[in-house]
């Protein structure tokens, strides 16, 4: 299969599943190697982001996907209705950095973190897509374990999980002080 076939091939693909497909079945399916198979989604990447195009393939862990450019959404608007806008509360994104960090992780786990109940947190982010369900703790009760969705790396534009910021122990410290001051202030009223 020559460049061209193999590039039109991963196109429909990529177009017709509309959701992130492994590496390794688009390689099964074009008949090549996961290398190869890697080069020639790169060498499509960087085509469309040099060309006038409106789309584009980004990749997420070890799959890809093809979607619009955002700066097409504009256009897209004018199509359809507008698509529903969710506000990531301090809250939820307080929840939501738990997880991503600390993943799998239960509820509970979670609270002992926050110090509060995060039942409305967490459905809000499988609601929103951006948390999941990922399995059960083997523990009594076996209370269900979340991480973090494709949606997630998507909406925060990175491809994998280790693309995420490390926290530093300054930052830890100030972290810290922070949550002492804020158990003062609670303490003091």
């Amino acid at each position: 299969m020559n460049k061209k076939k193999m590039e039109a091939a991963i196109e429909a693909i990529l177009f017709t599943m509309g959701e992130s497909v492994e590496i390794g079945k688009i390689a099964m399916a074009i008949g090549q190697d996961l290398d190869t198979t890697r080069k020639v989604i790169h060498n499509m990447m960087d085509r469309y982001e040099q060309e006038e195009s409106g789309i584009k393939i980004i990749e997420l862990e070890n799959a890809f996907q093809m979607c619009t450019k955002t700066e097409m959404y504009d256009y897209l608007i004018k199509v359809t209705s507008a698509p529903k806008k969710y506000v990531l509360t301090d809250v939820l994104l307080e929840t939501l950095s738990i997880i991503a960090y600390k993943q799998p992780i239960t509820k509970t786990e979670i609270e002992k973190i926050r110090g509060v109940k995060c039942d409305h947190a967490v459905n809000k982010l499988v609601e929103y897509n951006l948390v999941m369900e990922v399995g059960r703790l083997e523990a009594p009760g076996r209370p269900l374990l979340f991480g973090t969705s494709e949606e997630f790396l998507r909406r925060f534009a990175i491809s994998s999980l280790d693309e995420l910021p490390s926290i530093g122990e300054e930052q830890l410290e100030d972290f810290k002080q922070e949550a002492e001051e804020e158990i003062q202030l609670t303490l003091d009223v």
